[in-house]
């Protein structure tokens, strides 16, 4: 077994399973709600490619530098979207969480909360991680304010650091969180998620 293995992470509310091609058509129809792909500060993709996109990310499983995972509303039964583990790093314990997106309808709701506090609670508590990390573009604001409002600190920006789809050059904005800051994280997500901040539950 290696140090990140699939693995099902969920609450009451949603499920984080391994990402398969069973779950192509309920994400074909997330990514249109909202028609996603069409954000030009995000790779996010298009119907017609997500089987591609599953390919890719399932590859990059076999490779070992990605966990991904399809995010399942277990009011609906239906997947909403994908998350990952990426750029791992296991001799160092690293990951990012990132590669995320979910359908339009449940953008601002509990959901993303939720599944944050699984993917973090499994990286800092199971895989004994010393950092997390999140990247995001620094023109995606509405990304950027999620990022914060978990707690994770800006470590700085990667100025020129890559060339987005429409040809122009991204800034990438670096943030961590680190496990001396997981206890308060931790519980300001349960706060944010169902009031109480008991580190017993």
């Amino acid at each position: 077994m290696t140090w990140l293995s699939p693995v099902t992470l969920q609450d009451d509310r949603v499920a984080l399973v391994p990402l398969a091609h069973a779950h192509a058509a309920d994400l074909t129809e997330a990514v249109k709600d909202g028609e996603l792909w069409k954000l030009w500060y995000t790779a996010i993709p298009a119907p017609e490619t997500m089987t591609a996109e599953i390919d890719n990310r399932l590859a990059l499983q076999a490779q070992g530098s990605m966990l991904p995972f399809t995010v399942m509303d277990r009011t609906s039964g239906k997947a909403v979207g994908m998350t990952t583990y990426m750029h791992v790093d296991a001799a160092n314990k690293r990951v990012e969480i990132g590669a995320t997106w979910y359908r339009k309808s449940v953008q601002r709701t509990t959901l993303n909360t939720r599944a944050k506090l699984l993917l973090l609670e499994y990286a800092f508590e199971t895989l004994d991680c010393i950092a997390v990390e999140f990247r995001t573009h620094f023109f995606n604001r509405q990304s950027r304010q999620a990022i914060e409002r978990l707690g994770a600190k800006l470590d700085g920006v990667l100025r020129s650091h890559q060339v987005a789809r429409n040809g122009t050059l991204r800034d990438t904005c670096v943030y961590s969180i680190l496990p001396v800051e997981w206890p308060t994280v931790k519980a300001s997500l349960r706060f944010r998620i169902d009031g109480t901040a008991d580190k017993s539950e």
